[in-house]
């Protein structure tokens, strides 16, 4: 008779909760990258190598700030420029090797029009100035009479809709009911153009 077939046995990482091999497609490799590094050192080789590489890097730092340290006048040149290395190694990463860039603060207002004649005014990036969203709309609600609704724009980012064209009134109530956001970063959508409100 032919033996019966054992089952798999599938490593999980211990950080994402993903099987060891998928991690690098993952939501953040990097956090996983120690756990794997320990656990499942045959899956990822290039991990190991990468290891000892910037191992031997730190210590050759180590020692050269050591020896300009040495020398008497240079000490304090060394440190900061330590100091600098690693600042620069702490950019946030997409994957595919990009760089994500930080948002800027700004508020964009964009009147959509629709069935000819009904009108919706999106309120884009309060939330980068520490506004809780569901609160914004319903004071915009509560201020113009209209419905105002926070929902995901096309980039899968929370955007408050508010029924009506309501754009050039908007302006004043966000800068009086949120000091923290300056009339110079609001901007309008205008003909696919960014134009600034101020």
């Amino acid at each position: 008779m032919a033996e019966k077939p054992q089952p798999v046995r599938v490593l999980y990482c211990g950080v994402c909760g993903l099987p060891a091999e998928y991690c690098e497609f993952g939501p953040d490799f990097e956090r996983c990258k120690p756990w794997l590094r320990q656990h499942a050192p045959d899956l990822y080789p290039d991990l190991l190598r990468e290891a000892t590489e910037k191992e031997a890097d730190k210590a050759a730092d180590q020692l050269q700030a050591v020896g300009i340290s040495g020398e008497g006048g240079g000490g304090g040149e060394a440190s900061s420029g330590a100091a600098l290395a690693p600042k620069q190694e702490e950019v946030k990463r997409l994957p595919g090797g990009k760089i994500k860039k930080k948002e800027k603060q700004e508020v964009v207002i964009e009147k959509i029009v629709r069935n000819k004649r009904k009108c919706v005014t999106v309120v884009k990036g309060l939330d980068l100035f520490g506004i809780k969203l569901s609160d914004a709309s319903k004071k915009l609600g509560k201020k113009f009479a209209t419905g105002a609704s926070v929902v995901k724009g096309p980039t899968d980012k929370e955007q408050i809709d508010v029924q009506g064209d309501i754009a050039y009134d908007i302006v004043e109530f966000i800068t009086d009911t949120w000091p923290d956001v300056p009339e110079t970063a609001i901007f309008f959508i205008e003909d696919g153009k960014k134009v600034a409100a101020a």
